[in-house]
């Protein structure tokens, strides 16, 4: 993957700020209000990803008509919601961009679709490790006993993750 550089960055009307956040909600539902702010900036990618920065930090991005916190955005507001927990041993590989299969998961929150985005955190401290994309529903995903379940799009370390603007 290419260096992602930012390309324009501007603040958003307030008219522009409540679709932005009715989306986060259908996502993340009532933990949409850890992300409220008055001042939101829009920056447009390189990858085509466009990142919301609140209180000038990318905390929000939208891809494929969704919007989801970002890594960072997960570590400084923790939340409940589309949730994937993993093992130990499936951590070095989820640091490392691995996409996320069945026999590493320890658990998953209720909510997770297939085709939405999910955060995956690790066991022992609940800290979120990468971003992804579900394969299957929740119920399918727990029936499930081998192969890959979570595709990666955004993991600690990764380009995204390291964008200077």
């Amino acid at each position: 993957m290419a260096k992602i550089t930012g390309k324009k960055r501007h603040s958003i009307r307030k008219s522009q700020i409540a679709p932005l956040y009715a989306a986060l909600e259908e996502e993340i539902g009532a933990s949409v209000s850890l992300f409220r702010c008055e001042r939101v900036e829009l920056l447009e990618t390189s990858a085509g990803i466009v990142l919301y920065l609140i209180d000038k930090k990318p905390q929000l991005l939208e891809r494929d008509g969704w919007v989801f916190p970002t890594l960072k955005g997960l570590l400084e507001h923790p939340f409940p919601e589309r949730r994937v927990v993993v093992d130990a041993g499936a951590v070095p590989f989820v640091v490392n961009g691995a996409d996320i299969m069945r026999p590493g998961i320890v658990t998953v929150s209720d909510d997770i679709r297939s085709g939405k985005p999910v955060q995956v955190v690790e066991e022992r401290h609940g800290k979120p490790l990468a971003l992804g994309i579900a394969l299957f529903d929740a119920g399918e995903l727990r029936e499930k006993t081998s192969g890959k379940v979570v595709k990666t799009i955004h993991y600690i370390g990764d380009d995204l993750w390291n964008l200077e603007f």
